[in-house]
């Protein structure tokens, strides 16, 4: 299979829309779907003729899918190592980065808990015994979890706890459900599930939760794909990232 059939494979789950040269493709960290999905309308509204095709996931697994050929425009990540990796890759230009919105990294509980963490430290009690955390490897939320719990002294005590999730929604759909006694999520996804969470903790980060978006290097579309980018920053799509609780770069 060649390298851009193999692309055209990996987005087979893009969101639907009509296929044309007006057809700009996003993909986007999965902490991004709401926002972005009021957003493509207000974009469209003001850029007739096109039209956004959006693909959400975790941020490594978007980055590998690019790597390998898939057909997409813009890329917004939920951290800066990751696009780094693009970057050093050739898939994104440094000038044509831009941060476009910050977030919060959370610690949450079931909205039954009977117990609740006051700090860090309290999660090697027995009683959270389950712990969900987004793979490292691949999802942003992961990375700054383990920093956050390797600062505190805490990661190798509580490794063995861990629920690993591959996106930060399916952390956050684990704690909704009861699964686990905690889950670490960003603040933004916790506020959309307010009546089954209950919010523990805001956790610091050494590393600000920033996320960048660029042109993808191999675009087509480029002079689009920029505009996408610009339009992230104009006062109309930061108001809406506003709503989803996300803060100005």
């Amino acid at each position: 299979m060649s390298r851009r059939l193999l692309g055209l494979a990996v987005l087979g789950l893009l969101s639907t829309g009509q296929a044309g040269a007006s057809e700009l493709t996003v993909s986007a960290a999965a902490s991004l779907n709401p926002a972005f999905r009021e957003l493509a309308p207000l974009y469209e509204s003001q850029h007739p003729g096109q039209r956004l095709r959006l693909n959400f996931g975790a941020s490594g697994a978007l980055l590998q899918q690019i790597a390998k050929g898939a057909p997409v425009d813009v890329f917004a990540s939920a951290d800066q190592e990751t696009m780094d990796q693009a970057q050093q890759l050739g898939l994104v230009r440094l000038e044509q980065r831009r941060n476009f919105a910050a977030n919060t990294l959370v610690l949450v509980v079931p909205a039954g808990a009977r117990s609740v963490p006051k700090s860090l430290a309290d999660l090697v009690q027995p009683v959270y015994a389950r712990i969900a955390i987004g793979l490292p490897a691949s999802v942003p939320v992961g990375r700054y979890t383990q920093a956050a719990l390797e600062k505190a002294q805490l990661w190798a005590v509580l490794e063995p706890k861990m629920i690993r999730a591959n996106h930060v929604r399916q952390a956050l759909d684990y704690v909704a459900r009861g699964e686990v006694d905690a889950g670490f999520v960003y603040g933004t996804d916790a506020a959309l599930m307010a009546d089954k969470l209950r919010l523990a903790l805001t956790v610091p980060t050494e590393t600000p939760v920033l996320y960048p978006a660029a042109p993808v290097a191999s675009s087509p579309r480029a002079g689009e794909a920029r505009n996408f980018v610009a339009f992230l920053l104009s006062p109309a799509a930061q108001a809406v990232l506003a709503k989803y609780g996300f803060g100005k770069p």
